[in-house]
């Protein structure tokens, strides 16, 4: 039978704490990634990420300013499919909107480890069942949850700027570089699904991945970004095919 451990990673001097992995995997990525690979732990930086960002965010909706944003978000998702707001439907959002802050905490306390999950598992089967390489579950799942610290820090960024902006759409997306596009075009579209933040996101990840499985960061933030990309551009087709655009 076939060894299926992964290769042993050579740790730091000194194994990291919480704090100090969830510092490092921003300052210091390869180094920190290095240290969780050759020892991951995943249940206190899990639930701390979960923590910070359904915290913020449950202040952020709690705020009338964060309601008014996410109802008017919602009324422009509704019309960019082709479907126009009624009063019915108008009131009915506008009866939820209080409850925003802990709907979104608690989607964000289920759906978090579910997505982690999912990217670890499709990050384990392509290097492992596909390419070959050789790592343990656990290590691509610690790999993939601490990459989820460069989302929670910015959410500091984000949500007190989108509070001064009075909207949810994201300030790092790079339709916010090109303000005079019509807001239904296609471009515009794909565009404003463009978000440099979760670019950082992913190429942190990539960095993780290429730690752990003793490959160049390059080609692996390349395949990241460009399945990101794809999902993107469907979106806005599916989004500019539905509204008539």
């Amino acid at each position: 039978m076939p060894d299926t451990l992964a290769p042993p990673v050579e740790a730091p001097a000194t194994q990291q704490g919480l704090l100090g992995r969830a510092v490092g995997v921003i300052t210091s990525p390869r180094s920190t990634y290095a240290g969780i690979v050759a020892r991951p732990r995943i249940l206190g930086a899990l639930l701390l990420i979960i923590a910070l960002t359904a915290g913020a965010n449950l202040v952020f909706y709690n705020t009338r300013v964060g309601q008014d944003a996410l109802l008017d978000q919602q009324i422009r998702t509704v019309e960019a499919f082709g479907r126009q707001v009624d009063d019915e439907m108008y009131a009915n959002l506008e009866r939820q909107a209080p409850f925003a802050g802990y709907i979104t905490a608690a989607s964000i306390i289920v759906a978090s480890p579910l997505v982690m999950l999912l990217v670890a598992g499709l990050a384990f089967v392509v290097f492992n069942a596909i390419l070959g390489a050789a790592s343990t579950f656990k290590q691509t799942f610690a790999v993939v949850v601490h990459s989820g610290f460069v989302g929670t820090l910015a959410q500091f960024f984000v949500l007190p700027l989108n509070y001064v902006r009075e909207s949810i759409s994201s300030p790092a997306n790079l339709g916010v570089f090109l303000p005079f596009l019509d807001e239904n075009s296609f471009a515009a579209r794909f565009l404003g699904g463009v978000d440099l933040v979760l670019f950082w996101g992913l190429v942190n990840l990539a960095i993780g991945l290429g730690v752990l499985y003793k490959r160049r960061t390059g080609p692996i933030a390349t395949g990241l970004l460009m399945v990101y990309l794809v999902i993107v551009l469907v979106v806005a087709a599916v989004r500019s095919a539905l509204s008539g655009a």
